[in-house]
């Protein structure tokens, strides 16, 4: 059986070089923020020392992801320099303790939800993944950010009755599988427990998901497969596959269509549109993780690698053409669908 791509050096490399970038770019900027009082009428970097860059705040965090997750699979990468020198300065303590200042606010209690919070998260597992003396500085100097974002799970979930469902940031499936992860790795339990209980709530007795409506057409995530992916993590393996037989009926016979075949983007240019290039790497990445979590003779298995393989070839186009829309953010979506040590 053929394996799917990895990550190369030369890719980690472009990656790197591309978040370099990005993350210490200010403008354009869409800041997810609430004016309170004429105060709070500040710039990016006054409101986000550390993440300020890359367009909005989430992008930001989720491409210093990207440095730190590089840095570790490549320790020998031509930035690692250039990384460690920018992850001092962003992730200092006067930094992280005016993120943490902002979320303090009593206007910011959705900032971010749960996108950003799942990011975060995915950036405190990924330096925890890295045990060098710099990268535990840096998990340690995040801590206190990491701990707001923690209570915010604990706080939100269980006022949170039903689930958001659709394809872009609010995606409850997501944000449960990377706080998941993160609670997993760092022995949070009562976070790994809340999780564990919602998505069971949320999602557990789903059948016959309407996948053939898929895509929606700012989509750069799968509701269905992005689901799969969680409950993955959730299940053992012979209740996964059960639940999956379930929940997507077809899928030996790689049906629906429109589930195995990358999406067309017409406008790279569209920060809705180019949405869609991130929908081809994302599913790229849960077909992957579904494929890992079935029998490598199961029918099902051989259909999502097939479509993972050909998601990955069809992700790329998006930041091949640098559109700022698409390069702020989709590199990182990109190193996750080559990853093959996702949790």
């Amino acid at each position: 059986m053929t394996p799917l791509p990895s990550l190369t050096a030369l890719q980690a490399a472009r990656f790197a070089e591309i978040a370099l970038e990005n993350v210490v770019r200010e403008f354009p900027n869409k800041p997810d923020h609430v004016l309170a009082s004429p105060a709070d009428a500040q710039g990016p970097r006054a409101l986000h020392p550390a993440f300020y860059g890359s367009y909005d705040w989430h992008s930001s965090v989720h491409m210093h992801w990207l440095l730190v997750h590089v840095r570790r699979r490549f320790p020998a990468l031509p930035q690692r320099a250039a990384i460690e020198v920018l992850l001092d300065r962003h992730l200092s303590p006067a930094a992280i303790a005016a993120e943490c200042a902002y979320l303090a606010q009593p206007q910011t209690q959705s900032f971010e939800r749960t996108y950003g919070w799942a990011w975060l998260l995915k950036l405190a597992d990924e330096l925890a993944r890295s045990a060098d003396a710099d990268a535990v500085r840096w998990a340690e100097t995040l801590a206190p950010l990491t701990r707001a974002i923690v209570a915010r799970y604990l706080a939100w979930m269980p006022r949170a009755d039903y689930p958001i469902r659709y394809g872009i940031h609010s995606n409850s499936a997501f944000g449960l599988a990377f706080a998941l992860d993160y609670a997993r790795r760092a022995g949070a339990l009562p976070l790994e427990q809340l999780c564990l209980a919602k998505a069971h709530a949320w999602f557990a007795a789903d059948r016959g998901a309407p996948a053939a409506w898929e895509p929606s057409g700012a989509d750069f995530l799968s509701p269905a497969l992005i689901e799969a992916d969680l409950m993955r993590r959730v299940l053992r393996p012979t209740e996964f596959a059960a639940w999956l037989d379930d929940f997507l009926p077809q899928l030996a016979r790689r049906e629906p269509a429109t589930l195995f075949a990358p999406v067309s983007v017409s406008d790279r240019t569209d920060p809705q549109i180019v949405h869609l290039d991130g929908l081809n790497l994302s599913r790229a990445w849960c077909w992957r993780g579904i494929a890992a979590s079935l029998p490598d003779m199961d029918q099902r298995a051989q259909a999502a690698r097939a479509a993972a393989a050909a998601h990955l070839d069809a992700g790329p186009a998006g930041f091949a053409d640098a559109e700022y829309v698409g390069a702020h953010w989709l590199a990182s979506f990109a190193a996750l669908a080559l990853a093959d040590d996702m949790a």
